[in-house]
């Protein structure tokens, strides 16, 4: 009989807040050929020369604005969901991270030296992309082929629109929606447009196309296609109106053309149009990390404040909330 255990992946965060610990993690997240999908001179080139030299001082500061005592809240808060998930489920649960500590292969080996021979692993990202979902699975089936594991590895695939996910964010989410606000903003992690593109058919233009996302052949690799159906999934178990909700993506780098519309500029525009009190929620992150908590709870509340606006409230992530540990909990069961 197979030993199982389950393996929950999440992206990473530098060890220490420092400039040294940053420029380490920016470097190997930066030159992971599915995140900048570039030669890898041509990558080498952009990483060293334009990131390196000026993004780690910035980012520094950035961790440290939201670093918690205990360390990083993406680590923290992934330990937590970890030990909530493990109690309800009579097999091992591990949490690694795609990039920095404790890594996918550290996970691995430490799983293979008890016994195990069969994982469930789960990327902890609701949407497809090749930045987050292959890179992940890809380094699991590196570790295991490097190391000659007899490992079974059965992977979930994206859950963007499962039932039970869905009810969980809505549930999140409905302590905010039953308060006084003008308007909730959907912001999602961005991506450039050409790692949608990629996978268009031949005379098919996935973003330029207004029906392609409605689409059945666009669900499986369609990081927009899924993200538009988390929000129409979302918004149908709500009361919300087409007038009280937007879309929006952040987290944009470098000068390739991403996703929009972007996520500050949403916000300027509602403080613009008249909009006081506005909610933000990130479901393409299910643990609260320096993109929710950095990036829109302070410079995005700036942002917000500076064009007139009141207050921006971020609906705190899934993180370890009982409803999420049950839902992960039954798809291990299952």
């Amino acid at each position: 009989m197979r030993k199982k255990a389950v393996l929950l992946a999440n992206l990473g965060s530098p060890e220490q807040p420092d400039l040294s610990s940053v420029r380490t993690y920016l470097d190997q997240f930066l030159m992971d050929p599915y995140v900048i999908q570039l030669p890898w001179l041509l990558r080498r080139l952009i990483v060293s020369l334009l990131v390196l030299p000026s993004r780690p001082k910035a980012s520094a500061a950035a961790y440290q604005s939201v670093w918690l005592e205990q360390g990083s809240p993406l680590i923290v808060l992934s330990e937590q969901l970890k030990q909530a998930l493990q109690q309800q489920v009579d097999i091992p649960v591990a949490m690694a991270m795609r990039y920095g500590y404790p890594s996918i292969e550290s996970e691995l080996l430490k799983l293979h030296k008890q016994g195990i021979d069969e994982v469930l692993f789960i990327p902890l990202y609701p949407h497809f992309a090749e930045s987050t979902v292959t890179t992940s699975i890809k380094e699991a089936e590196r570790v295991i082929n490097k190391n000659k594991l007899d490992i079974a590895l059965t992977v979930m695939p994206p859950f963007y629109k499962q039932p039970d996910y869905i009810q969980a964010l809505v549930s999140s989410a409905q302590p905010y929606l039953d308060g006084d606000f003008d308007h909730i903003v959907f912001s999602y992690h961005g991506l450039p447009e050409s790692h949608i593109t990629k996978f268009d058919k031949p005379n098919t233009h996935f973003i330029e196309d207004e029906d392609c996302c409605q689409r059945q052949e666009s669900q499986t690799r369609c990081y927009l296609h899924q993200v538009l159906q988390t929000t129409r999934y979302f918004v149908e178990k709500t009361t919300l109106t087409e007038q009280q909700y937007s879309i929006a993506f952040q987290s944009r780098l470098g000068r390739a053309k991403w996703l929009g519309p972007n996520t500050e500029q949403r916000l300027q525009e509602l403080a613009h149009s008249g909009a006081k009190k506005v909610l933000v929620i990130c479901p393409a992150f299910v643990t609260d990390c320096l993109e929710t908590l950095e990036e829109i709870a302070i410079r995005g509340e700036e942002v917000f404040l500076e064009a007139g606006g009141e207050s921006l409230t971020l609906i705190p992530c899934l993180n370890d909330q009982p409803e999420w540990v049950s839902t992960l909990a039954t798809w291990c069961q299952k």
